[in-house]
């Protein structure tokens, strides 16, 4: 079922944004690049199951590597060191965090495919 996420997408949208960062506790400057930088994700799956999800930007070039529902180390743009488990929901890739006895809390972000393999 993941397949279907497969290829490059394009940030349109991000809900609650602002206020995640903010619980987060990061600084006004590292907010309001955030509100500017439009990232790509490119998503692929290999023959083992293991996602990556590579985002990237002109402020910045992110990756990770996982398998559905389980946990894996995560060093997050904001250079937060976290552990992190990726499942589906309704349709939907939900990504939860959890570091310092702290946890996310919810932002929403709205892509757009860009393309597919083999297109």
């Amino acid at each position: 079922m993941f397949e279907a996420f497969v290829g490059t997408w394009k940030l349109n949208e991000s809900k609650n944004f602002d206020e995640y960062m903010e619980a987060l506790g990061v600084n006004l400057a590292i907010l309001k690049m955030g509100n500017i930088v439009k990232p790509d994700l490119i998503i692929s799956v290999d023959k083992h199951g293991v996602v990556c999800m590579k985002s990237q930007s002109t402020f910045k070039t992110t990756e990770i590597k996982f398998k559905l529902g389980e946990q894996f180390d995560e060093t997050t743009a904001d250079d937060r060191h976290t552990k992190t488990v990726m499942t589906l929901e309704n349709g939907k890739l939900i990504q939860k965090q959890t570091w310092d006895g702290k946890e996310t809390s919810g932002c929403e972000r709205d892509w757009e495919r860009v393309s597919r393999p083999g297109s």
